[in-house]
């Protein structure tokens, strides 16, 4: 009989053990968690230690609302003026509603990613590309307003948005270095036409008071005549053409006037 009641208390005893590792949870500082019985809702625990039924009673979830950050992958949109460019962020969000992050987004993460995506997208539409540079700040007050407006139900909210990257795809910069460069030799060209113009007039004033106006013409005529056969001598896509001196010297004179003399011939 006392082996009875002692085999009794050591399984009374070891099943208390056992219920009270069963049904005692914890829930870390920061954190909360989610109690279902039998498949609904029951309540949510907050940090510390807590009693559950077991077998009836489940934690479906334990997570925290401390701040997180979602690093949104970079993605390609279109601008206004129909410029592809390459844009990425960071969201930063914390849970203030685990029951309706839970019950009414499957995968929160992903939601805000996908929020992100299609707002981004929407928002830099609506500008010009060289408008997206300037309006980063802009860019990161709207995407917070209308993300936080939109997970309101989803029981998180949007703290901070941060657009990092604005940089147009490798085939727009090869397009816009082109673009560049013409403009930068364009510019080069029209500089250069001003100063040749420029000189020419100062050329012409200096000869209008000068009293070797001729000879000054005679040895400018024949500098730009060797300059001018040097770069057909090394240029590779030239052609040379043989001309006979006296016609080029009379073709000179011609261009000139009857006081300049003509450039001594090419030997």
């Amino acid at each position: 009989m006392l082996d009875y009641l002692l085999y009794s208390l050591i399984t009374v005893s070891l099943g208390g053990i056992g219920y009270c590792l069963l049904a005692l949870r914890t829930v870390s500082e920061g954190n909360e968690a989610l109690v279902e019985r039998l498949g609904k809702f029951h309540r949510k625990l907050s940090p510390g230690l807590h009693l559950v039924t077991p077998l009836f009673d489940t934690i479906v979830v334990e997570d925290t609302n401390r701040e997180k950050v979602l690093d949104v992958p970079p993605q390609n949109t279109i601008t206004k003026d129909n410029v592809s460019l390459r844009v990425d962020a960071v969201v930063y969000w914390q849970i203030i509603d685990l029951e309706k992050t839970f019950y009414v987004v499957e995968d929160i993460q992903h939601a805000i990613e996908n929020l992100v995506l299609t707002t981004l997208r929407s928002e830099i539409g609506r500008l010009d590309l060289e408008d997206t540079y300037a309006a980063r700040d802009s860019l990161n007050k709207t995407l917070l307003r209308q993300l936080d407006e939109a997970t309101s139900n989803w029981g998180v909210k949007i703290t901070r948005v941060e657009v990092q990257e604005l940089q147009p795809t490798p085939a727009v910069m090869e397009s816009l270095e082109k673009e560049r460069a013409a403009k930068s030799k364009k510019r080069a060209e029209v500089t250069e036409a001003e100063g040749l113009v420029e000189s020419i007039e100062k050329i012409s004033n200096a000869l209008d008071r000068s009293s070797t106006r001729k000879q000054v013409l005679n040895f400018l005529l024949a500098q730009r005549y060797v300059e001018a056969n040097e770069k057909i001598g090394t240029s590779t896509n030239s052609k040379i053409l043989f001309m006979d001196p006296g016609d080029l010297n009379e073709a000179m004179v011609n261009l000139i006037g009857d006081d300049v003399d003509p450039p001594p011939p090419n030997n």
